[in-house]
């Protein structure tokens, strides 16, 4: 059902799903500028992790790569794995990639554009202005295209078009209307053969908001500190300020049908396990990449007020982060 398949974002995450469809035998096509453009034509992509012996190795995979999504033509699923900010820029764009019954898999952090598409109770079908812009993304990628994902992988580039996975294996996947599909179970079976560990969701924006409410705190904290996840929980101050934004936003989500049943300090004792940890978002800062702050705080505050949930703590933490990120350009 699933052959022709385009990774669109070839960073870290999209790398690795590419790589291992590309491994499974899929047709993977990638759009791709610049320095990460020339490599996957010169060498391919390539993917280095551990082997069964927990060695690392490395693989290349031929990949068909173009800056230009008419190259590439219409497709069966198209992996958007770009960073939030850069999703009007997609939207522009993928047009060229996208037949009638063209799947889109959204494997982003944060809130995404379709979130409260055919969900959300009294909110449902509203459009989240913190993260669709004049809803240029909606008008581009029709509702009926998307399939939500959640990856829990830790992934990284060390240059151009060459990944390495460090840990987790995990990818949620679901419709944004819930329940079941034909495409959806297909799409499940096609990333399982490629060797991810696949749960299928009956309702993927709980495990959206649930991972959101984990990293929206720890990552702008660490981007705009320059600390690890492990020192930020060190800090008895920053714990209790994290503590009280989960707070707001696991009020948000019982309101609007996405309740959590963990307490913040259960979050944490997850959070310290994975030990010296440099968060996605200290990672783009030190890079002068643009950061996702739209996506993990400015959505959640946008919620807050669409649902009549107080966020002062939430609101703190956007002005702190965005401050920082607009006196970098990075905003």
């Amino acid at each position: 059902m699933f052959q022709k398949i385009c990774i669109y974002g070839v960073g870290a995450i999209g790398g690795w799903l590419g790589a291992r469809l590309a491994a499974q035998g899929a047709q993977v096509s990638c759009v791709a500028r610049g320095a990460t453009l020339a490599a996957l034509r010169e060498h391919g992509l390539r993917l280095i992790e551990a082997g069964a012996d927990g060695e690392p190795t490395e693989r290349a995979f031929a990949v068909q790569a173009a800056a230009d999504p008419a190259e590439l033509g219409v497709q069966d699923v198209v992996i958007v794995a770009v960073k939030a900010p850069a999703m009007a820029e997609v939207a522009r764009h993928i047009g060229p990639l996208l037949g009638p019954d063209t799947v889109v898999l959204t494997a982003m952090n944060g809130v995404p554009w379709w979130f409260l598409q055919g969900f959300g109770g009294a909110f449902a079908d509203a459009r989240l202005e913190s993260v669709d812009p004049g809803g240029v993304i909606a008008q581009a990628i029709a509702a009926r295209h998307v399939i939500g994902c959640v990856v829990h992988a830790s992934c990284s580039l060390d240059a151009p078009g060459v990944v390495r996975r460090h840990f987790g294996n995990g990818l949620i996947v679901g419709e944004p209307a819930g329940g079941d599909s034909p495409r959806l179970t297909a799409l499940a079976a096609l990333l399982r053969a490629a060797g991810f560990d696949v749960t299928v969701s009956p309702q993927i924006q709980k495990d959206v908001w649930y991972k959101l409410w984990g990293n929206m705190t720890i990552n702008p904290i660490s981007a705009f500190t320059g600390a690890t996840a492990d020192r930020i929980m060190d800090d008895e101050l920053a714990r209790g300020f994290v503590s009280a934004v989960m707070l707001e936003a696991r009020e948000i989500g019982a309101r609007i049908g996405v309740p959590i049943a963990e307490t913040p300090e259960d979050r944490h004792r997850v959070t310290r396990k994975l030990g010296v940890f440099t968060p996605s978002m200290l990672q783009d800062v030190r890079a002068g990449k643009p950061v996702e702050i739209d996506a993990l705080v400015g959505s959640v505050r946008e919620l807050g007020q669409l649902s009549g949930v107080a966020t002062p703590f939430t609101d703190a933490l956007l002005g702190l982060a965005r401050l920082h990120a607009r006196q970098l350009g990075l905003y």
